[in-house]
């Protein structure tokens, strides 16, 4: 009796573990119906491009069903065969994002929201609206207001209220929402930011901001939503967008 109940738990044990398999970068049938789509398959860079290029560089990799930068050789800040991606699809509208990412130790990314692909743009971070990746331990013990550049901080223009992270790498999730001028971010099931973009506070923020000439600056709340390149390896998994 003892064997049969072990084997039965065993083979639920599998079951288990092959169900989370089948979950990395797939939809359930509720999100499915819910609108949710993915934008990142877990197999290829489908769906993405360098930005201000038409290709993608060879850093940005597959590793278990991440998508990896995986840093060999760097020049300056950014991986010489690597390069920040963005979504081929312009996001419109209200809409909803997540993710899962993880970093090593010390290392430095973002994610970018709005992201207009224009010449006059000549970097990532001087159109999209960024919320940092990062490893805190590279700012440990830096003033705030001084330095907006740690894990859920909207770079440059707001520091995140409350942060839970995981260890240097395990996996944090992120969830993004712009609903009705209102836009929110949560880290690892915690609220972290809450704007109203309409706002006094909001636009005083972007004004005295890198981002004072980008469209946010002047309401145009619409682009594609990039993964940066910094240097540093971090990998990025269960991508995920929906229009509200």
């Amino acid at each position: 009796m003892f064997l049969k109940i072990f084997s039965i738990g065993f083979l639920t044990s599998l079951s288990l573990v092959s169900l989370r398999a089948q979950e990395l970068n797939t939809l359930t049938h509720q999100e499915k119906k819910d609108g949710w789509k993915l934008l990142f398959n877990g197999k290829n860079v489908s769906g993405w491009h360098s930005y201000a290029s038409k290709s993608v560089g060879a850093a940005w990799q597959i590793d278990q069903g991440a998508l990896q930068l995986n840093v060999t050789n760097r020049t300056g800040k950014k991986t010489s065969n690597g390069g920040d991606l963005v979504t081929d699809a312009i996001i419109t509208g209200d809409f909803e994002f997540k993710a899962e990412w993880k970093i090593e130790r010390f290392a430095n990314s973002g994610i970018f929201f709005f992201v207009e692909e224009d010449p006059q743009y000549k970097n990532i971070f001087d159109t999209g609206l960024e919320v940092q990746v990062i490893d805190d331990a590279i700012y440990e013990g830096a003033d705030d207001t001084k330095h907006r550049h740690r894990s859920g901080d909207l770079f440059g223009i707001a520091t995140a209220g409350t942060r839970e992270l995981q260890p240097v790498g395990g996996w944090n999730k992120i969830h993004f929402v712009l609903k009705k001028n209102k836009l929110t971010v949560s880290l690892n099931g915690s609220c972290i930011q809450e704007h109203d973009i309409t706002s006094a506070d909001w636009k005083q923020r972007i004004a005295t901001s890198k981002l004072k000439n980008a469209p946010i600056s002047k309401g145009i709340f619409a682009g594609r939503i990039g993964l940066q390149d910094w240097g540093c390896t971090v990998w990025y998994r269960n991508i995920k967008l929906r229009q509200l």
